[in-house]
């Protein structure tokens, strides 16, 4: 990131201590990298131990689907860190079934771990600090495919769905004490999870070109096209901002 004279610059989150979760990979591992060049400290985490942790990252395995999970990281954050000033929420994600009769149980019960309560937990945690402080962002990251929800995935989009609901819930409820919670909404993004995922897709739906069609700006999303939307709502250049989806998907999904 450049740095513009009077205006934000690669130091503009000096200072901030941060946690990413799921920040190994794609977007994460995007939205960790344009933290630490905005000189943010960050700790990150992922479901097993990993060589693909950027550098300058502090990387704490934890699984963020159960309580005990999140614990740990809450305590690992506390003791790493010595809080947390910016807590985005990334980890997520769910394969495709033949359509929402088809999906088990113990499916949606995962995907509404690692997709809403993940963050519930985490949440819960965290921001008491936050509040003590009377500072802090947070944002939790959704799906641009919310509306409208294809069938093989309504766990996922449904967990989202929730998410979204509860995050503006919690915006109202922590704005009082400065702390502000936001929520970005990826499109397309050129991940190799999205790839598998897309590809799974199409093998079920029997047509490969399934999920394929170009967004109308002509291209697919990029890592870092949606960690410069996360990086924007955590700065200071959105101080008056929270309770807001941020949709970033290249206008595949528009929204009323």
């Amino acid at each position: 990131m450049a740095t513009i004279e009077n205006g934000p610059g690669m130091w503009e989150l000096k200072g901030k201590r941060t946690l990413v979760t799921g920040g190994t990979r794609g977007i994460g591992a995007a939205v960790v990298r344009q933290l630490l060049d905005a000189g943010a400290e960050v700790l990150t985490t992922a479901r097993s131990a990993t060589s693909a942790v950027p550098e300058g990252a502090t990387f704490v395995e934890a699984d963020v689907r159960t309580r005990a999970g999140a614990e740990a990281l809450a305590a690992a954050a506390q003791e790493v860190l010595g809080g947390v000033d910016v807590l985005v929420h990334n980890a997520g994600g769910a394969q495709p079934y033949k359509g929402a009769l088809a999906i088990p149980e113990e499916v949606w019960l995962d995907a509404l771990d690692l997709n809403f309560l993940a963050s519930v937990r985490l949440d819960s945690l965290l921001a008491p600090g936050m509040c003590e402080r009377r500072s802090g962002a947070i944002v939790h990251v959704s799906s641009a495919a919310v509306p409208p929800t294809p069938p093989p995935f309504l766990h996922y989009t449904a967990a989202k769905a929730a998410l979204e609901n509860y995050s503006r819930g919690l915006a109202a409820e922590l704005a009082p004490f400065g702390i502000r919670v936001n929520t970005v909404s990826p499109g397309r993004t050129a991940t190799p999870g999205g790839e598998a995922t897309r590809e799974q897709w199409a093998r079920l739906a029997g047509a490969a070109g399934q999920a394929t069609n170009t967004p109308p700006l002509g291209r697919e999303g990029q890592p870092d096209d949606i960690a410069q939307a996360v990086l924007f709502l955590v700065s200071d250049r959105t101080s008056w901002l929270t309770a807001s989806n941020l949709v970033v998907d290249g206008g595949e999904f528009p929204r009323g």
